[in-house]
């Protein structure tokens, strides 16, 4: 079997480090605490987050997208209570996405495991 080890894989002029801005990886994503102060566990591309009330929470990206046209996925859960879905009901502009979680049944909820991850272009 193969295998490769690098610390940077440099682009095509040799001069530096490629950069994720038209493969596949997600482009943005993060974990966090969605109940009373919310607080970000680990992310990637995610600055901070606000929050705008019950099941509401937006992520500020680090670097911006393209567009809005980025495609949102997502989970979140409470221990012993209940899990539910991530949708894009909310903000959603080439430097915010509005993270909506929701229960089963579809109502807004704060959980306290969020996950999220985005794909798409950066800018």
């Amino acid at each position: 079997m193969s295998e490769i080890r690098a610390t940077t894989i440099s682009d095509a002029a040799g001069t530096g480090p490629i950069a994720l801005t038209k493969q596949s990886a997600a482009k943005a994503w993060a974990n966090f605490n969605g109940t009373g102060t919310v607080a970000i566990r680990d992310s990637f591309n995610v600055a901070s987050l606000t929050d705008n009330g019950t099941g509401d929470v937006d992520l500020n990206f680090t670097s911006s997208f393209a567009n809005d046209d980025y495609c949102a996925s997502g989970a979140c859960g409470t221990v012993g209570v209940q899990s539910g879905f991530v949708t894009d009901l909310g903000t959603k502009t080439t430097g915010v996405f509005g993270v909506t979680p929701r229960t089963a049944a579809g109502s807004a909820y704060d959980f306290i495991r969020v996950s999220t991850a985005i794909h798409g272009d950066l800018a």
